[in-house]
């Protein structure tokens, strides 16, 4: 080997050449540009020997096929990207000279880049999974492009004959034709849906960027009328229809997958949830099936839903309605004197729901106010007590109660949005505190079934935390004067609850729930089993809304398996749940950051006309960008760094933007000026009063 070659490979392997090409190598060794000829034939050399390769865009990097991993992409706005392994090992960043013309979501081959702990370097997109960009026309110099809304999308380029006439600044739907290295992606657009800026042009933008969809295939729609239109049987059934049975639910839900009835004999409690039999409905492989798996979710925006099911199934045979027969699978079971699960029953059911009540009827009722529902008095109050004995276990155990902020955004009897400020009351009522335990105990209940009976199970999976944010998360709430002493490797969920505990009267408790939520795991689906740390439960899984998301829908199936004994269709879930894990994780994530996006439009739309106005806020995050700061009601700004006086450094362990003067320090109230709204990057800015 020429000493050409071992220094080129020696830095290639190093990553100090990794992702440059043929003139950048030549000017990184301080050679005459006449030299690159050498450079380039040594190079090729080293690739044909299976050294190093050379990628499509012509650049290099060192080769380690026993370490090349597969995953998907997914692609910051910045031009740089993480890859989520298909081995489960540790998430990887790429850099962006290292992305060789990947996109957000396509699934890729990658190496680690030797010389680093956590950087790749992705090798070939076995498969794209950018598909389309929503986002407004631009021209320039005669030639057309979309730029897209998702600033993690690149821009693409739309032949004039495949551009159905769009004008500059309209808002469009353009599907990619053709990925070709070193340029943009080529596309046609297929959808013009309207001048951009405009609100409903805006939020129908973003439902389509997202891959989402306002309506069902024809296909669908006439497979739920067929399935929806067959005759109750009870035959073969549990029958519960003698049984108190009964619904509650927000004032505006019209789809009622939960049911539950509570009778005490001695000691023992004996609780039933009963869930709507989905899987009674919608068969494996059929349109509706295929339909639901790819939505993998329902998702709410302030005006619309968007169901994972048709109404008809949503609304109507699948709706555990009022004085109606209804399929479930029901869940029963028994409690001792301290809350403690003492067994449990499944069933395929019928049941006839009493009563459709909502969480306020049921607080009235609690506080002794009988009149509209005098048969529930006695069950009602049964229901609290037994409740309020299942919260004292789990906080022994250490469930963690985070206060997380949503906002609550409408458009009154004027067509004006409304956000006010967010109630924590509401949801601590006792009336929702009674149907978060009964369904917390029922997917307890119905993951350790299935464990059991080593059936296949979509588990809700909440891993503990990485240990070095633990350690920052330590420092920080040692730093406000929470004195509790933990070990950074080995945090159990009591630790955490304990600490909230601890700050639950200092000023800065709102941000102690803000930093652990930072801290710990998002949550997601999985076949295997590895606990639920928020939950301090051994195991846990999705049960109780099959209406709504398919991982419930996947656990159904598993479970009516189980009650018929059919070991072919375990196995056939069996052969499904590792994929099935991974895509509903995804649609659940993409679901959410739509939901997030809607809600930002509506905030920008809400805010725009308050300009010059000032109100208090709380400093909700601090970057090197400036420092970000929440209304009461949940509306956030940036305060531009630039606008804040003297100069800062910014300490991110200590969540501060750090001054001679002043400091800016997550959790800190501050006064601040409504600024400007930019509805292009759909941001709002603020300035400190």
């Amino acid at each position: 080997m020429t000493e050409l070659k071992r220094e080129l490979l020696k830095r290639l392997k190093s990553g100090e050449f990794a992702g440059m090409d043929v003139s950048e190598i030549t000017s990184a060794l301080h050679l005459r540009t006449q030299a690159q000829r050498k450079v380039r034939y040594s190079l090729e050399e080293l690739a044909h020997e299976g050294k190093i390769i050379e990628t499509q865009n012509k650049t290099f990097c060192a080769l380690d096929e026993d370490a090349a991993f597969a995953g998907i992409l997914s692609a910051a706005a910045k031009g740089f990207g993480f890859i989520k392994r298909e081995d489960g090992g540790p998430d990887m960043m790429v850099p962006k000279r290292f992305m060789n013309g990947a996109y957000d979501g396509d699934a890729v081959i990658a190496i680690p880049v030797e010389g680093t702990e956590d950087e790749a370097y992705i090798v070939q997109v076995t498969q794209r999974g950018l598909q389309r960009v929503v986002g407004n026309v631009r021209k320039d110099q005669g030639k057309i492009y979309v730029r897209p809304d998702n600033p993690r999308h690149p821009e693409v380029f739309v032949p004039r004959k495949a551009s159905l006439g769009a004008e500059e600044g309209d808002k469009v739907v353009a599907y990619i034709t053709d990925f070709t290295p070193g340029r943009a992606p080529e596309a046609r657009i297929t959808e013009i849906i309207g001048e951009s800026l405009y609100f409903d042009t805006e939020e129908t933008a973003t439902i389509l960027a997202f891959g989402l969809s306002e309506t069902f295939p024809d296909e669908v729609l006439k497979e739920a009328d067929e399935v929806c239109a067959r005759e109750i049987h009870p035959a073969g059934r549990q029958d519960f229809r003698e049984d108190l049975v009964f619904t509650i639910d927000g004032e505006d839900t019209r789809d009622m997958d939960d049911a539950v009835s509570l009778v005490k004999d001695g000691d023992r409690y004996i609780l039933g949830v009963h869930i709507a039999d989905v899987s009674s409905y919608v068969a494996p492989g059929s349109h509706l099936d295929r339909e639901a798996y790819d939505r993998g979710t329902s998702v709410y925006f302030p005006d619309k839903v968007l169901p994972m099911l048709p109404v008809p199934l949503s609304n109507g045979c699948c709706s555990l309605n009022e004085n109606e027969d209804r399929y479930t699978l029901s869940c029963v079971m028994t409690f001792d004197a301290s809350a403690n699960r003492t067994g449990t029953k499944l069933y395929e059911g019928i049941i006839r729901s009493a009563h459709k009540t909502t969480y306020p009827e049921i607080s009235a009722l609690l506080a002794g106010d009988t009149s509209k529902y005098p048969d529930l008095a006695e069950t009602v109050q049964l229901m609290k007590e037994l409740c309020l004995k299942m919260e004292a276990k789990r906080a022994r155990e250490g469930k963690i109660n985070l206060e997380i902020d949503e906002p609550n955004i409408f458009i009154d009897e004027n067509d004006d949005i409304q956000i006010p400020p967010v109630e924590h009351d509401d949801k601590d009522t006792i009336s929702h505190r009674i149907i978060e335990e009964f369904m917390i105990a029922a997917n307890e209940a119905v993951a350790e079934y299935l464990t059991k009976k080593h059936a296949p199970c979509l588990y809700r999976v909440h891993e503990e935390p990485d240990a070095e944010k633990v350690a920052n998360f330590i420092d920080f709430v040692q730093s406000i004067g929470v004195r509790i002493r933990l070990k950074q490797d080995d945090v159990s969920p009591r630790d955490f609850a304990r600490i909230l505990d601890e700050s639950r009267d200092l000023p800065q408790f709102a941000t102690v729930n803000q930093v652990m939520l930072r801290t710990m795991q998002k949550a997601r689906y999985c076949e295997e089993n590895l606990g639920h740390f928020g939950l301090a439960s051994q195991m846990y899984c999705h049960f109780t809304s099959p209406i709504r998301r398919y991982p419930d829908l996947f656990v159904h199936r598993a479970v009516r398996a189980c009650l018929h004994n059919s070991g072919k269709d375990l196995d056939k879930l069996r052969e499904k749940a590792h994929d099935a894990g991974i895509d509903c994780s995804s649609k659940e994530r993409n679901a959410d950051e739509a939901e997030r996006a809607v809600d930002t439009l509506y905030k920008i739309a809400y805010i725009q006309d308050k300009v010059g106005q000032q109100y208090d806020a709380v400093i909700s995050g601090v970057s090197k960008q400036g420092v970000y700061a929440v209304l009461d009601n949940t509306v956030e700004g940036l305060i531009p760094i630039e606008s804040l006086e003297g100069e800062y450094e910014y300490i991110p362990e200590k969540f501060t933007l750090s001054g001679r003067l002043k400091s800016y320090t997550l959790g800190q109230k501050i006064r601040i000026e409504v600024a400007d709204t930019d509805a292009v990057t759909r941001r709002i800015f603020f300035r400190e009063a």
